[in-house]
């Protein structure tokens, strides 16, 4: 992070050379370092080394499809009752975003099976979480194929979670790979969108049905002033949650 607050991702390497704006930046000077080092490029420009949060990393990481905003990840995995132990079933795997914050919440302990239709998709999730964690969890299974062949293969999840355009096509199989009692998170971006899909859940035996859009403000505090920034991470999408319904 430079002097004014920019940030940038980057993976060290030895023998490797950060270039921005400032010059460059040898990975030697970073490699080895505490946490929280500060380095100069050749003209003297100044950088603050950290590891990346999540946040961080989705904000900044390769996208092939949009990602789930962190705002709305945090939604997802509190309200969805997401935890360490429980076996999750996502669709689709888009970017990774969703995926890597799944693999934090369920643990090692826990299981996640991720469907994606597409297969520049699926490469692009797969080196994403690989980027994230060092290497493929153990506990993460990337499938290639159609979610709704979950409920063909006699498994059974605690949770799901769809980011899919229509998950109404997809509700029949999800609920069947749901235990009883299990919580199935769906994000959308629009009204329209929201609106057919709390009408098939409603249809589709699914109780409790809840419609959240989580919006973050930062707020600009100094020593003369305290007031909110210009900017916010206003509507980035629905989050619907739902769970399984007595047969």
């Amino acid at each position: 992070m430079d002097d004014r607050g920019r940030r940038f991702l980057l993976r060290l390497q030895t023998g490797g050379t950060f270039h921005f704006h400032g010059g460059a930046v040898p990975h030697a000077l970073i490699l080895g370092s505490e946490e929280g080092t500060v380095v100069h490029s050749q003209t003297g420009a100044r950088l603050a080394c950290m590891r990346p949060t999540i946040t961080d990393f989705i904000l900044k990481m390769p996208r092939g499809a949009q990602v789930i905003y962190p705002k709305d990840l945090g939604t997802i995995v509190i309200r969805g009752d997401i935890a360490p132990g429980m076996r999750v079933l996502e669709a689709g795997s888009g970017s990774g975003a969703t995926t890597i914050a799944l693999c934090r919440a369920t643990g090692p302990d826990g299981q996640v099976v991720s469907y994606e239709v597409r297969a520049d998709f699926h490469d692009r999730a797969a080196a994403n979480v690989e980027a994230f964690f060092g290497r493929v969890p153990s506990w993460l299974e990337l499938r290639l194929g159609d979610v709704r062949e979950a409920a063909a293969t006699g498994e059974a999840f605690d949770r799901a979670v769809l980011d899919l355009p229509e998950p109404e096509g997809v509700l029949p199989e999800v609920r069947t790979a749901l235990r009883p009692g299990g919580i199935l998170v769906t994000y959308l971006p629009t009204t329209n969108q929201t609106q057919q899909a709390v009408l098939a859940l409603e249809r589709g035996g699914f109780a409790e049905i809840e419609t959240i859009e989580t919006l973050s403000r930062t707020w600009h505090v100094t020593e003369r002033s305290v007031r909110p920034d210009h900017r916010m991470v206003a509507h980035t999408g629905f989050v619907i949650i739902s769970r399984r319904g007595r047969d």
